[in-house]
């Protein structure tokens, strides 16, 4: 349904990418060997000091989203300029963009760009309703526009020398509301994907063709694709194969089991613990300790091996645990535990999130929700007690082993 064409481009690339081979490899080795990092989802572009912070930590590389700026003009979103009609990208915000990672770059940090929205995806707490906007997988005339957005910034930041990768989508669901129920068996989702195949749900088809068209003007920049259902570490299970492309990083999100990690637990008059939380998990009950932490973090990497991708090309793109949680310091342990036995790239969520507390593993125990907030809007944020004991568990995994 998109054309012959794409097929007669791809034939021109192949022949005219050996020109960029070795810019490629320059960029693709960043990821040979273990990276770990931490996600910035703030609210305004982080400062100087934020960066150098981020990279004094022992990080070296950030993976940045926008979505969240104040967008220049009247524009609805940033950079997009307006996700129900995409014409092209906002120039004062792309200059905003290109500043900000003018400052990962003079701290030292690789950056993976990460969008939460993309025409016909308006990231869910940005909708007028506060649902998911899944238009991207039901108009054919949205994937072209996502598209051509990622043509543009492509265009637009593939010489910049911070970026590392181009994340294309954060957690995309094309599964939802499409047949398929979250956390499925894998037999189950494979039927499914068979009968979705080269339909508007396919989300390895939709990346294949972003992809081919992002080399059409960068064939040198890796390119970081998340599974579906929010990115959820099984959800590969049902893509038969490896995308087209060779510089591709295959990306998952760890927060399983969500119902024991995330702030909703925090309001349970008795929380969900770990380990030994039973909780139904799709079909069935689990009973979530390590070795089912493991279990799941082991899946794409078995589905990598299956498909001849290597180790290096996997990476957990977030992770994380309410910091509240009386059981998130062991959460933690095991998650990075498992992570590090795989040589995993990893990035943490998050780092000094300027309008959530919730992951700020640096603030002190005693710092409630709302002092942090008030602090904030006072513009005293430096004021707040960053000593906390979870971030130590973080720190001693993100700088190098000596």
């Amino acid at each position: 349904m998109f054309g012959r064409g794409l097929k007669a481009l791809a034939l021109t690339i192949a022949l005219t990418i050996n020109a960029g081979v070795a810019q490629a490899a320059d960029l693709i080795t960043f990821w040979d060997t273990p990276q770990h990092g931490g996600n910035s989802f703030n609210g305004a572009p982080p400062d100087q000091a934020y960066f150098n912070a981020l990279s004094a930590s022992g990080a070296t590389w950030v993976r940045l989203t926008f979505s969240k700026w104040k967008p220049a003009g009247n524009n609805r979103d940033f950079l997009i300029g307006n996700a129900d009609d995409y014409r092209g990208l906002s120039q004062p915000d792309l200059k905003t963009l290109t500043a900000t990672l003018d400052r990962a770059h003079a701290a030292g940090l690789k950056v993976v760009i990460a969008p939460l929205s993309l025409p016909g995806s308006r990231w869910a707490q940005q909708t007028s309703d506060g649902k998911y906007d899944n238009r991207l997988w039901q108009e054919a005339a949205f994937q072209h526009q996502a598209t051509q957005f990622w043509v543009d910034l492509a265009t637009a930041l593939k010489d910049h020398p911070a970026v590392a990768a181009y994340n294309l989508i954060n957690e995309p669901v094309p599964e939802f509301k499409a047949g398929l129920p979250e956390h499925s068996d894998q037999a189950v989702m494979i039927d499914w994907y068979a009968r979705q195949q080269g339909t508007l749900y396919d989300l390895p088809a939709f990346y294949d063709r972003v992809i081919t068209a992002i080399r059409a003007v960068d064939p040198a920049t890796p390119v970081m694709v998340d599974s579906g259902w929010y990115a959820n570490a099984r959800s590969f299970d049902y893509w038969p194969s490896a995308l087209n492309d060779t510089r591709v990083l295959y990306a998952f999100h760890m927060y399983e089991p969500y119902e024991a990690t995330s702030a909703p637990n925090m309001k349970r008059n008795i929380p969900h613990r770990y380990p030994g939380a039973n909780l139904q998990h799709g079909p069935r009950k689990k009973l979530w300790d390590k070795t089912a932490v493991k279990a799941h973090i082991d899946a794409p990497y078995a589905w990598a091996a299956a498909r001849s991708i290597a180790k290096n090309r996997i990476v957990a793109g977030e992770f994380g645990c309410m910091r509240q949680w009386t059981d998130c310091a062991i959460y933690l342990e095991d998650v990075l535990s498992i992570l590090d036995g795989h040589k995993a790239h990893w990035a943490f969520y998050s780092f000094r999130e300027d309008v959530w507390d919730g992951m700020d593993y640096e603030l002190n125990p005693a710092v409630k929700s709302g002092q942090f907030y008030w602090l904030m809007e006072q513009g005293k944020g430096d004021q707040l007690k960053r000593d906390g004991p979870l971030f130590e568990i973080i720190r001693k995994r993100l700088k190098p082993t000596p």
